[in-house]
């Protein structure tokens, strides 16, 4: 029988990290070495967006984190209920991920 090696990591947060921070925006840019995730706050009405963190990683991480969210998604699905994706009007595929929020919330 096999023994269990896997250790147990102690993941510490932060007083000023404990509250988050909201993004309703995403860039993802890269280059060879590199992923950029720029999550960002967009409010209505306003000329500009700020990013709110900024994320670099590498192309092994990055796939890392879409199998971890690919699976998180499911478990969230598996207890919620599927998640509706609307559409945002100006939807690319460049890189930049809107979360639209419907008419009248926030």
């Amino acid at each position: 029988m096999a023994e269990n090696n896997k250790k147990q990591l102690e993941i510490e947060v932060p007083n000023e990290e404990m509250q988050g921070k909201y993004a309703n925006l995403a860039v993802i840019s890269h280059g060879p070495n590199d992923f950029f995730l720029d999550m960002i706050l967009m409010a209505p009405n306003t000329p500009k967006a700020r990013v709110q963190s900024r994320i670099i990683m590498t192309p092994e991480n990055a796939k890392q984190l879409l199998f971890a969210l690919q699976q998180n998604i499911s478990n969230y699905e598996r207890t919620f209920g599927e998640i509706i994706q609307r559409k945002a009007k100006n939807a690319q595929n460049d890189g930049i991920m809107d979360f639209p929020l419907p008419k009248g919330q926030a």
